[in-house]
Parts: structure tokens; sequence; C-alpha cells
């Protein structure tokens, strides 16, 4: 690890790769022998091309990526997307959104805005979102535009490990913060988006993987710089995208092909994930806020069950080179964001100091 730095468990903003960040020093002022940074070149020069074209092709290879879907570039990060989804798929106005957590009830509230029928088709609120629905527990339309779910619940620490049923109806799903984690069948989706600040690269844009026939459905009231159809057929450059965060984007996409891909990525978040739960899973002194059969792998969510002794905990954890470790208020208690650039001497450093409080403050 580069001396100074610390183990950074934010939920977003995150770590980048140490690997990426040197790469994009060394090239900062001179990429490819341009003369010049990425940041000062025209998106519509031939060596900026060569970046987002290769970027975008690089993450239909390392997600595979069937070639009935576009990808694209998009900003607004994934708050954004909550407008141009109903916005782009609405087409006869009404949609199912399952509430797991903050951001899927955030996607719902504005899809509202726009749409005649958006319908809540299940939630875990009473359980304060501990957990992920059952499909018995789904009231779904079958003649709803889309279906809406978050995958994985930042904040909550829960993840869907089984899609939920949808018949003939396309599943739209927020991956902003399990993208890139472990491998998908991207054909179970009729879109998928994310913002980056996670997985992918610095805070900027969103990616969009759409199924092309659900293109071309735009309402007129959409926004152009959010309409999926025109984006497309712009290559996501109707106006100058997020260049920098694309570039880091395609380093970190050449990291994940440089460890063996995203199985040996999902390999290596499992080990980090059952570090840091296992030890949970043998002391009653934490206790984890979600349920055992949802938990997340990017996102581990505990507490003391005392608030004076958490913030002890936090308060702590910077004296020994942690950051970022206080649950988000919805919560409280602590959350270990652990996404792929967390090395397991991270999780391990982690998991001795919680260790060590343990001893120090159990009565």
């Amino acid at each position: 690890m580069i001396e100074n730095r610390i183990y950074n468990f934010s939920a977003g903003p995150s770590m980048l790769p140490e690997e990426v960040l040197l790469r994009a020093q060394k090239e900062l002022l001179n990429y490819e022998g341009s003369g010049m940074s990425v940041m000062e070149m025209s998106h519509r020069s031939k060596v900026y091309d060569n970046i987002i074209c290769g970027c975008r092709e690089q993450l239909r290879s390392v997600m595979n990526i069937p070639d009935n879907y576009k990808i694209l570039f998009l900003q607004g990060g994934a708050t954004g997307m909550f407008a141009a989804i109903p916005l782009n798929l609405g087409v006869t106005g009404s949609a199912d959104y399952i509430i797991s957590g903050n951001f899927s009830g955030n996607a719902y509230k504005e899809a509202k805005k726009y749409l005649k029928d958006a319908r809540e088709a299940g939630s875990t609120k009473a359980d304060n979102f501990s957990r992920i629905p059952k499909q018995e527990e789904l009231t779904l339309n079958p003649d709803a535009d889309y279906v809406h779910i978050c995958e994985n619940n930042t904040i909550f620490g829960t993840k869907w490990h089984t899609l939920p049923e949808t018949g003939n109806v396309p599943l739209v799903a927020d991956l902003s913060s399990c993208i890139l984690s472990e491998p998908v069948d991207v054909s179970k989706y009729g879109m998928i988006y994310a913002g980056a600040q996670k997985n992918m690269a610095p805070a900027g844009f969103a990616v969009v993987i759409i199924r092309e026939d659900l293109l071309g459905h735009v309402s007129p009231l959409c926004p152009t710089i959010w309409d999926f159809t025109t984006q497309e057929k712009k290559d996501s450059m109707i106006n100058t995208p997020p260049t920098y965060p694309i570039y880091i984007c395609k380093l970190v996409l050449d990291w994940i092909e440089s460890i063996g891909g995203l199985e040996e990525m999902k390999r290596r978040n499992s080990e980090k994930a059952a570090l840091l739960y296992n030890y949970l899973d043998t002391t009653d002194f934490y206790k984890c806020a979600a349920a055992k059969e949802d938990r997340s792998m990017m996102n581990v969510t505990f507490r003391t069950g005392n608030d004076e002794l958490d913030a002890k905990f936090v308060k702590e954890s910077v004296a020994r080179g942690f950051t970022n470790l206080k649950g988000h208020r919805l919560v409280g208690g602590m959350r270990a964001s652990i996404y792929n650039a967390m090395p397991k001497e991270g999780v391990e450093a982690l998991v001795g100091f919680m260790k060590e409080f343990e001893q120090a403050n159990r009565k």
C-alpha cells in the first residue's frame, strides 16, 4: 500500500485501485504522447474517441453484455436516471417499484411525477429495510411498462441475491453499489444503470445498459440530455461528456481484466465479506443490521446497540487509520463499504480493531 494512505470505507465516492491511481498519475500531463492531459483534450478528438469507444467495448467484454444491449455514458448520476427512466420507458404510464431501501424509494417518488400509475409493488419499510422482499410479498402488474429495483442497498446493507420474477415485464435495476463486483447475466434485465462512484470511477457519470427494443419510446417532456435514444445515436456525446471519469473507468476495467475478470473479482469480494461477517456472527457485542440471507457483499452494516459506544468506535477508528465507518443517519451504528478496490488487508485490519475495541469495552 502507498505510504500514508488510509483504509477508506466510504460508501461513495469510494476507494480506487492503487494501480489505477498510479497509472493516471503517470499519464496525467501527457496521455500517450498527445502532449496534454485527458482533462484538457477535446471530446471530439481522435485520441479521446479511442478512450470512450474503448471503454464502452471493454465494459461489454468484462460484463459479457449481449449485442442487443446498448451502453450509454450519461450525466446526472443514478439520481438523474430516476427521472430519465420513466421518461424513456413509461410507454403506457404504468410501472411497478419494489421498495427495499432509500434509493429505490427515491426512484419511486421521482417516477410518480411523470407516470400516471407508478405503483409500490412491495416494501420492507416496516422492517426498517433490514431484508429484501420475498416474491410472494410482491403485487406485480403484468401490463406494467417495467419493474424497478435497487439491487444493492448501500445504506441498509442488503442485496437481491435472487432477482424478482417479472414475467414479460422488463426488469430495470439500479446496480450503483454492486456493478462490476461479480458476474451478472445481463439478459435477465431490460435495463441496468449505475452511478460510477462506487466501483467504476470517480463521481461524475452514470452508465446505462439498455436492451435495444426499449429505445425509441421517449416522452416529449424528456430533456434531450437524458433521451436514451438520441444519446445512443450520438454515442453519448450530445454535449461534452464527463471525459476524465470515463477515462478512469477504462483504467479500472483494465485493472479488472488484469486480475482475471469478474469471476476473480467475486472471489476476492466474497473472501473480504466473509472475513467481516464471520466475525460478526461469532460475537454478541456487535449486531449485524441486515438479515443473514440478504446481506450485501459490498456494504456491511453493524452496531453495538449503544449510541455512545458507536460514536466512540467511529472516533477511535480514525486514529487507527480508518475513515468513513460511521453509519448512515437512517440506520445509525457503523457501515463498512468494502468495494472492489478495498484490499483484503484493509478488512483484516478492521476486524483486528473491532476485536480490540470489543475487549476494551465489553462490560
